[in-house]
């Protein structure tokens, strides 16, 4: 028999190191000869978008498109330290870090086209697509180009750090504010539970979280479904299978991981608070999007069946094993 069960799950979750520990992110933003800006941060990308979240975000700063925007990463010899790309807190540290260094590019751009167009003030000085002009003159215009050109051999540059904020709890009480900001989400499922197998399968899911502001929505999605593929995993596939201290399921062709085939539609819901301390109001989300995961789904095999799981992965013979133990209890 087939039956099935919703279930919830909610979670609130601290970005970047907490507790205390040091939370550093540097950027540097630099005006290239042809009027590109490079961006230098040691930032990794492992497959959360950062690279094109944080090329936003200057672009944002300096009013450029993002194909402008000349992002480097990933090589210690020339990029400062901007810190791990864990805890989530990339977006917001170094999104933080970057926004700073391409407002101080920027206002040095404006000083140097102040002199350039002999002008007596930058009041009612605009930049726009590689350009600074005066908004009631626009003719009155010099190019990021020329500006860099100015400078001969030296390039433009500014570096900028962020610190977020970050205390020690108290150890004896362990009370504290150990992370800000803290972001918000929700996750609901439905389940199908076969009786007979023990086998789980999702039929539908959603998902809400607070994102402060969506830079980017779509990676935005993309986040939420890899979460919910993780948290599932983690929930119903994935088996160490330890037997005495030796891992069994040591490859992927017994340590088995959700397909595309496994996943179900997952209705996506962003939420939009923004938040004043985040770049343009964005909060990062990296691993948020999948504490709430198995929760949900345990929480739903006990409305579809009765019994309360307390050990994951829910393998069907762990299931079975429940359900035949309740039903001889009855």
């Amino acid at each position: 028999m087939k039956k099935r069960g919703i279930g919830f799950g909610n979670t609130f979750y601290g970005t970047g190191y907490g507790n205390g520990f040091p939370d550093v992110s540097n950027a540097v933003a630099e005006l290239r000869p042809d009027g590109r800006v490079a961006i230098y941060v040691g930032a990794t990308e492992v497959g959360q978008g950062a690279k094109t979240i944080m090329s936003q975000i200057a672009a944002e700063v300096m009013e450029l498109k993002v194909e402008d925007i000349i992002f480097i990463n990933e090589d210690t010899s020339i990029t400062p330290d901007s810190g791990t790309a864990a805890a989530s807190r990339q977006t917001y540290n170094t999104g933080n870090a970057i926004k700073k260094a391409a407002e101080s590019l920027k206002k040095e751009i404006i000083k140097r086209a102040v002199e350039i167009l002999e002008l007596n003030s930058e009041t009612g000085l605009k930049v726009e697509n590689k350009n600074v002009y005066l908004k009631t003159f626009p003719d009155k215009r010099v190019t990021f180009e020329d500006i860099a050109k100015s400078f001969k051999d030296n390039l433009l540059r500014k570096e900028e750090v962020f610190i977020a904020h970050s205390t020690q709890m108290d150890e004896e009480e362990g009370q504290g504010c150990p992370y800000w900001p803290y972001t918000f989400g929700a996750c609901g499922v439905e389940v199908e539970v076969d009786t007979e197998t023990g086998k789980v399968d999702i039929i539908n899911a959603v998902v809400a979280q607070d994102v402060g502001k969506a830079i980017n929505p779509l990676l935005i999605e993309g986040q939420i479904d890899g979460g919910f593929a993780m948290g599932y995993g983690y929930a119903i596939f994935e088996d160490l299978n330890v037997k005495k201290g030796e891992i069994k399921h040591n490859r992927f062709s017994n340590y088995l991981i959700p397909t595309s085939l496994d996943m179900p539609n997952v209705e996506k819901i962003i939420v939009e608070d923004p938040e004043s301390t985040g770049p343009f109001g964005a909060k990062g989300i990296g691993e948020p999007v999948m504490t709430y995961v198995a929760p949900a789904i345990l929480n739903a095999i006990y409305n579809a069946v009765g019994v309360r799981v307390t050990e994951v992965p829910v393998t069907p013979e762990k299931l079975l094993k429940l359900i035949v133990e309740k039903e001889q209890r009855k």
